[in-house]
């Protein structure tokens, strides 16, 4: 058996960068403290890694791409501070705010929420978590976050309380339902201020994707702070990530993938998942009784949205594609993601070629476990942290989590992402008599500006700053060569 260094870079036989813990990250803000921490998670072990063991291909998948001397930097504007000296002392007027969805879909909308109350000028109550409808988990607040981390990590820039003050508990909050999608700051407030100073309380529900992500910079600026500083996960949850982390790494470097087999993803991105008539069958039922669930371009056909690149990758997909990218049969694979459809088959492909498969169940005991049972948002959260700290993270379709991750990585060294091209992969997928040589060197080719370098997020308005943190978060400083 090999032994690798955790953040082994190809070239350097010294290298002791190795991967990080969220919590490390936060607590200090910084790369210091960040590369402190690596030394505090990675096995001894690590220090025996062999370099002549690896062929080209191999040094390919671990290598890890170029910073280009970008760092985190949150220097916000004078005027930003002066406002906050009138925001922090208001206590008139509070944000309620209920967020609902999965776990990613929570942090974005717990990131928008506080940003619409540094926008209004209000106070914001610790936010209501909905019940998940889907998978039943009642997790609150202080279950999947550190509320007290929350609160002061934005001392400076919203107010946080955990409840109204007496002075308004018997209030009827005006409640609104229908902001529009992408809403500019102007637009909350010429519509809200007026309401929050007539009631003094202002409550939102379904923020999902409802406040711009063209913002000016101090605004871009606290989401980043928000997201990658102020939401820290709770104590049980970071810790246990942590230790899978360590258990991972006890053996090597590992990729991180988060797959996108489970039923719903089927049902609602219109693909099949090719387990035969009898399954393909169930999934175009579920659609055919819930045809809401179905997300965009109706109108197309399986093999039409396969050929645009908007199907999810199946399990046998993924381990082509890991194949092709210079991965080889003793990668550690962590597995990140909900149960697949199909169960245990829906994955035989991927760990007939990658027998070193494992997830949370596997790798965690039982007895660890049992306080996140039934949770699906804090099992969510441990897949979270054991994906930021690996050494290769992949996604096998979009989503809120590997958008997250992937802006995460980035802000915490641009540590490798690597994001599948689809819809221009298709075509060597499709082409049996293709030499595996040369679907190899078409596969890295292909994905050769996909893995996580430096990218400007104005390049495409819209874009949003988590996932892209240069350069409205990230500042670039001198650069070794």
């Amino acid at each position: 058996m090999f032994v690798f260094l955790s953040r082994w870079h190809p070239g350097d036989e010294n290298c002791n960068n190795k991967a990080t813990s969220t919590s490390s990250f936060f607590d200090n803000g910084g790369k210091d403290a960040l590369d402190r921490h690596r030394d505090d998670l990675a096995p001894s072990t690590s220090k025996n890694f062999v370099l002549g063991n690896l062929t080209n291909e191999e040094r390919d998948f671990w290598q890890q791409p170029d910073d280009q001397g970008y760092k985190p930097c949150l220097k916000f504007s004078d005027r930003y501070g002066l406002d906050s000296s009138r925001i922090l002392s208001d206590r008139r007027n509070y944000l309620v705010v209920v967020v609902s969805g999965g776990l990613n879909q929570q942090r974005n909308q717990i990131v928008d929420a506080v940003v619409i109350a540094r926008i209004l000028g209000a106070a914001l109550v610790v936010p209501i978590m909905q019940v998940n409808v889907i998978w039943g988990d009642d997790s609150e607040f202080s279950d999947i976050f550190d509320f007290e981390h929350f609160k002061t990590s934005l001392q400076a820039d919203v107010r946080i309380v955990t409840s109204l003050p007496s002075t308004h508990i018997g209030t009827r909050p005006a409640e609104e339902k229908r902001t529009p999608l992408n809403a500019s700051p102007e637009w909350f407030k010429q519509h809200y201020s007026k309401r929050l100073r007539r009631d003094g309380i202002l409550l939102l529900r379904g923020l999902d994707s409802r406040l711009s992500k063209d913002l000016p910079a101090d605004l871009q600026k606290l989401r980043c702070k928000v997201a990658f500083h102020a939401l820290r996960f709770a104590a049980p949850i970071q810790a246990l990530g942590d230790q899978i982390t360590q258990r991972m790494w006890s053996q090597g470097p590992y990729l991180a993938l988060h797959l996108r087999l489970e039923k719903d993803v089927w049902v609602r991105t219109g693909c099949l998942p090719g387990l035969g008539p009898e399954h393909d069958e169930e999934i175009r039922t579920e659609r055919r009784l819930n045809p809401k669930l179905l997300t965009g371009r109706s109108n197309m056909t399986q093999e039409e949205r396969q050929l645009a690149g908007l199907c999810p990758l199946t399990a046998k997909e993924v381990a082509r594609l890991l194949r092709g990218l210079g991965a080889t049969s003793w990668t550690r694979i962590y597995w990140a993601g909900g149960e697949p459809f199909g169960g245990s088959r829906a994955l035989q492909p991927l760990k007939q070629e990658f027998p070193n498969l494992v997830n949370k169940h596997d790798i965690a005991t039982p007895q660890e476990l049992e306080a996140f049972r039934s949770k699906a948002s804090r099992l969510a959260a441990i897949d979270y942290v054991v994906s930021l700290n690996s050494d290769v993270f992949m996604p096998s379709h979009g989503g809120n989590m590997g958008h997250a991750l992937k802006g995460h990585r980035a802000y915490t060294g641009h540590r490798k992402h690597i994001t599948p091209n689809k819809r221009e992969m298709l075509p060597f997928f499709l082409n049996s008599s293709l030499p595996q040589r040369d679907f190899n060197a078409a596969i890295r080719e292909l994905h050769r500006e996909s893995v996580g370098q430096p990218a400007m997020w104005m390049e495409k308005k819209g874009r949003d700053v988590l996932g892209y943190p240069v350069a409205e978060c990230m500042c670039k400083t001198n650069h070794p060569s």
